[in-house]
């Protein structure tokens, strides 16, 4: 991440999550309003989820990755729940957990920025079990 001398973001990408954050706001309104005043015994006209949004979501930097990288993304959805997680990190090869508590998925929806050391894992081979560290924000 970028950080100016002060160590606080750029305006540029404070905008940014200011702009996702209305934007998963409203598309989260539409979605309750659009639900609201329908019968029990009528039919759904709501469109099924989209499991590809990901819109509001934060990525964490994968620290020590590998040429075939672990990546490391919780959703808006825990964003917002704001409840422990354990997120998997799997390259294909070989995978580690990142444990998360509540107040950290907290911390990290706010913009705060957190680093947690994933599980200690060995390659695919069996050698080598090493952790990385995922940094959020």
């Amino acid at each position: 991440m970028q950080t100016s001398p002060t160590g606080r973001r750029p305006s540029e990408l404070a905008d940014r999550r200011q702009f996702n954050t209305a934007l998963s706001r409203a598309v989260l309104g539409a979605a309750i309003a659009s639900g609201c005043g329908s019968s029990p015994t009528s039919p759904s006209s709501r469109p099924p989820p989209n499991p590809t949004n990901t819109a509001g979501s934060v990525n964490g930097a994968v620290g020590a990755n590998h040429a075939m990288p672990h990546s490391a993304t919780i959703s808006a959805a825990q964003l917002a729940a704001r409840v422990a997680i354990d997120i998997e990190i799997s390259n294909g090869l070989h995978s580690h957990t990142v444990s998360l508590t509540g107040v950290q998925v907290g911390q990290i929806a706010a913009g705060t920025v957190v680093s947690i050391t994933s599980s200690t894992n060995p390659h695919s081979n069996g050698m080598d079990p090493h952790a990385h560290t995922v940094t959020f924000n």
